[in-house]
Formats: C-alpha cells, sequence, structure tokens
C-alpha cells in the first residue's frame, strides 16, 4: 500500500512517500480503508525518535475512512461502516494518568498516513454525522487532548476567563471553539494579525499580539484558567495572567521544553499547576456528543494528498496554518 513513513536517519529528512507492506489483521482487529487523515505536530517528533535501524515507520494518528475487514471476534462494527480513528491505544476509561502500555497510533505502531490502516476493533469509533471527510479525518487528537486539558483537567466552568496562548493551531482551535460553547469568556494570544482577525471571526472575545504586552493588552484583567501548549515562549507570560488562585493546565512545550518561573509568586498566588496529554476513549466519547450537540467542526487550514507531503509538514512546521491540515487519501 502507498504511505507516508520514516525509515533511516533520525531527523525529517527520513520521511518518505512510497510502497509499505499492509499490517495483518488479528481476530480482535480491524482494517479501515482510509479516506483522509490529519497532521498534528506529534508527526513532527516522532522521526526525531524513531530510531534509524528499525524498521519502517508509518506516521500520523488522526484518520477517518471505511472499515473493509474485520477479525473473527469483532462484534461493534462491520464491513462497509464509517469510522473514525481513536488514536489512543490502550487507555478506555477515564484515569488520573494514561494506564501501562498506553499508545498513541503512529508510533511504535504504524499510524494512519497511508491507504489503510490495521488498529484494535474498540478504536474504530463511528463517524460523526456532522462532520465531512477531511474535518472527520482531522479530529481526534488534538480535539481529545482539547477536551481533557479544559474540562476533565482545568475543570471550566460557565461564567468563567480563560486564556489561550498561541490558539490558531490545531487544538487551539478546538480550545477556543469547546470553551465559548460552555459558556467561557476566551482570550487568544497570536503572533499574526491575520490569524488574530480570523479567532475573532470564530468567536474569541478577545485576540492580543502574543509579542507585546499581554497585560497591557487585556488592561490588567487576570484570568481563571490557562491552557499553555507553547511551552517556555509563553509559560511566565501565561502565570503573570492568572488571578489569585487560578489554573494553568499544560500539554505541550512546541516554543520548549524547559521554564523558569518565579516560585514565590507562585505559591503566594495560590496557584494551580497541572499536567495533562491526550485522553481516554471515554473522554473521546464525550468529546463527539459535545461537539454534535454544539455543531461544532474542525477549523480546516488546506488539504494535500500523501504524495504531497513535503510541502504539508513544512507548513505545519513553520507554524503557517490557521486550523488543521488533512491528507486526502
Amino acid at each position: 500500500m502507498k504511505a507516508i513513513y520514516h525509515k533511516g536517519v533520525q531527523s525529517l529528512e527520513g520521511i518518505q512517500f512510497g510502497e509499505v507492506e499492509q499490517d495483518k489483521i488479528s481476530d480482535d482487529e480491524v482494517i479501515v480503508k482510509l479516506k483522509t487523515a490529519g497532521l498534528n505536530h506529534r508527526d513532527l517528533f516522532i522521526p526525531n525518535r524513531h530510531n534509524e535501524n528499525d524498521p519502517p515507520i508509518v506516521l500520523g494518528s488522526d484518520g477517518a475512512g471505511v472499515v473493509d475487514q474485520i477479525g473473527a471476534d469483532v462484534t461493534n462494527v462491520k464491513v462497509g461502516d464509517e469510522v473514525i480513528i481513536n488514536p489512543s491505544l490502550g487507555w478506555e476509561k477515564n484515569s488520573a494518568v494514561p494506564p501501562e502500555g498506553f499508545e498513541i497510533t503512529g508510533f511504535p505502531f504504524n499510524g494512519t498516513f497511508a491507504e489503510y490502516i490495521t488498529i484494535p476493533a474498540e478504536n474504530a469509533v463511528p463517524k460523526p454525522k456532522h462532520l465531512n471527510w477531511e474535518e472527520a479525518g482531522v479530529l481526534a487528537l488534538s480535539a481529545m487532548t482539547a477536551y481533557r486539558a479544559l474540562f476533565t483537567r482545568g475543570q471550566l466552568k460557565a461564567g468563567q476567563t480563560v486564556l489561550i496562548p498561541g490558539a490558531t493551531g490545531g487544538a487551539g482551535t478546538y480550545l477556543m471553539q469547546f470553551a465559548k460553547a460552555a459558556g467561557a469568556t476566551v482570550y487568544v494570544t497570536s503572533r499574526s494579525k491575520e490569524k488574530r482577525q480570523q479567532a475573532l471571526k470564530l468567536g474569541a472575545d478577545k485576540a492580543i499580539d502574543s509579542e507585546l504586552d499581554w497585560n497591557e493588552q487585556l488592561d490588567g484583567e487576570k484570568v481563571d484558567l490557562v491552557i499553555e501548549s507553547v511551552g517556555a515562549a509563553t509559560f511566565k507570560k501565561s502565570v503573570d495572567q492568572l488571578k489569585r488562585g487560578g489554573t494553568l493546565v499544560a500539554f505541550g512545550a512546541s516554543a520548549g521544553d524547559t521554564v523558569d518561573f518565579d516560585l514565590r509568586k507562585f505559591f503566594y498566588g495560590q496557584f494551580n499547576l497541572l499536567g495533562s496529554t491526550m485522553a481516554s476513549a471515554e473522554e473521546l466519547h464525550e468529546m463527539l456528543d459535545f461537539i454534535e450537540k454544539h455543531s461544532i467542526k474542525p477549523v480546516m487550514d488546506k488539504s494535500y494528498k500523501l504524495e504531497d507531503f513535503e510541502e504539508a509538514f513544512e507548513r505545519l512546521d513553520n507554524a503557517g496554518m490557521m486550523g488543521k491540515i488533512a491528507f486526502t487519501i
């Protein structure tokens, strides 16, 4: 089958497009013929983690398609069903932390940037009816991550104020839409004037320039909750915008892993610092109910064919997108 895979040199230069062997099916698995797949920042990191001496790995965590074949013990889906891929492997029920053995589709197991994927049957989830194929194919990973960070960990309530730094990528646009649907006031940051204007059109109450003074642009207003996925470039500014007793949830570090901040100011402020990553299958189904109830759709950026992967990865790597990048298969 045709696929985007990584092999050899531990960098983005090891990403290739070509023929790979399709995984065989077990009794409790299904094979999905993919129609679309979605790019995530995770796909930029895997090539640096995949050992150059290991077999080729098909990249990609998000996808949607039609069940093509089912194992002998499978009862939850049938051939012909339209499904999305739940990329959370081995995490069924909501819990404080993922269970031992938890993995994500696309590494160390083959992912969605291919014509077919073989997955456990429970990871083939009915496609939301209000989404088209491209929207369904980019949904799960970043929307699950956003949902857990905002509601399970952040405990967002109607009437609260939430700040989302860098809210113009995939997870950020979900966070913005989810928070507004939940009745929160939403502030976002971006370096791009164009993206700030787009964020306002999507419902953000304020969109500020991330490179200028945040407190000044927000007229000294502090927030109940910050969802932080940028990392070192924004972390201290995020802490500074919290109300006393406020909460910061961190789930990403695209602009640096290591931060330093004023610990005394932190504990005198009675702040809460929480980590979050991905989500369980239970939270995925909660999120699907939520987006159906509120008619929420992914914000789409651009679509590419698999063979045009270099252009798609470059757009993601340079943070040129507003919303999600899709592959059509």
